[in-house]
């Protein structure tokens, strides 16, 4: 158990000012949060605990919708580790983040065709569920090497317990994917090898070592190509789209205020936000969110229009479900509301469109 203090997360390396941004940003999904709690098995009146040194209070806690800067997580983290009686807490944590606790990153890599295609989706879109957090992958001869990076400062106690986090995801993964253990896989943790060792052949089949220079996984290619049982193309394209829109907007180059509103946007169903809930997850007024929009000649509505007016044409594009199908796939209860907002989008009927866009001519 460590003692209960705060943690600043200032980032260290060359790019400074990009990751100060990444530590202060709120945009990590808050249900990360809450799973600790409950591998805590806290009660409601135990979550100030938990949210000591942050600045959230329960109420905040406790909503969906509410999103977590970087340093907010790993205080939150930090203060679990101190409030937990178990030492593999990491490992414990790490088994309860199954896929769907991934949102839409973990449908795509639980419908991919093998492992090496899911392992790529996790490096493309793992910044739209944890922020700080990067995978870079290689094939050397006849093996993928999986690179586990951090953009912010930690302490070794906490990149201990991410480490263990992340490499209990990975085997979870693997064997949904491959259909079994994946014993073949070698772990390297670079934090030295705790006085808990014994518990880590509880949750990684393959073997493992400590006191490496990085935090890396490698695989036989041959065992990131098995195909994958439970793949489903249509749910594989579908959970691309979302992902690819996630960070289609997310241009470090727009003005902050836009970045942080259309990140907070993108990383979660629009059918449960509204101005109240963004504005809660920036820890401003509606007024004042209202205000920052307006100030880059936008608002509210024009922004979920713009996401919503994207997400419905791609489904027209690249998919075969029907238009009542779109509709209630992007919350509108009413298909006649989706097909009245879709002509004010694009001039046309969904219908029209669809045929458009198949017309080869």
């Amino acid at each position: 158990m460590t003692s209960a203090q705060s943690v600043d997360s200032k980032p260290s390396g060359v790019n400074n000012s990009d990751n100060a941004n990444v530590a202060n940003t709120a945009t990590i999904p808050s249900n990360y949060a809450r799973i600790i709690g409950r591998e805590l098995a806290l009660n409601i009146r135990d979550i100030p605990k938990l949210l000591q040194f942050t600045s959230l209070n329960t109420k905040q806690f406790m909503q969906e919708e509410t999103r977590l800067t970087a340093q907010q997580q790993i205080q939150i983290l930090h203060n679990g580790l101190y409030l937990s009686e178990h030492e593999d807490f990491g490992l414990r944590l790490g088994q309860r983040l199954t896929p769907s606790t991934h949102g839409a990153m973990g449908f795509l890599a639980n419908s991919s065709p093998n492992l090496l295609i899911a392992l790529q989706a996790f490096q493309a879109f793992l910044p739209t569920r944890i922020s700080f957090a990067r995978l870079k992958l290689r094939i050397e001869a006849d093996t993928v090497i999986c690179l586990v990076q951090f953009d912010v400062a930690l302490s070794p106690t906490i990149h201990r317990v991410l480490s263990e986090i992340c490499a209990v995801i990975f085997y979870e993964c693997a064997e949904f994917i491959v259909g079994r253990p994946v014993t073949e896989a070698s772990l390297y943790f670079s934090h030295v090898k705790p006085n808990y060792s014994h518990y880590y052949a509880d949750y990684l089949p393959g073997t493992y070592s400590f006191a490496a220079n990085d935090l890396k996984v490698s695989i036989p290619l041959s065992v990131c190509e098995i195909p994958n049982a439970s793949a489903n193309q249509e749910g594989y394209l579908l959970a691309m789209q979302q992902c690819e829109l996630m960070l289609a907007q997310l241009n470090p180059q727009t003005p902050s205020d836009l970045y942080q509103i259309q990140k907070i946007m993108l990383s979660h169903p629009l059918s449960e936000l509204n101005e109240a809930s963004v504005a809660a997850a920036l820890f401003v007024s509606k007024r004042t969110l209202a205000r920052k929009l307006k100030q880059n000649n936008s608002s509210f509505r024009d922004l979920r229009d713009n996401i919503l007016s994207k997400q419905a044409s791609s489904y027209l594009r690249d998919s075969e479900l029907s238009v009542d199908a779109i509709a209630s796939l992007l919350n509108y209860h009413d298909s006649a509301n989706f097909r009245r907002a879709f002509k004010r989008w694009f001039g046309m009927t969904p219908s029209d469109y669809r045929k458009e866009q198949s017309d080869p001519s």
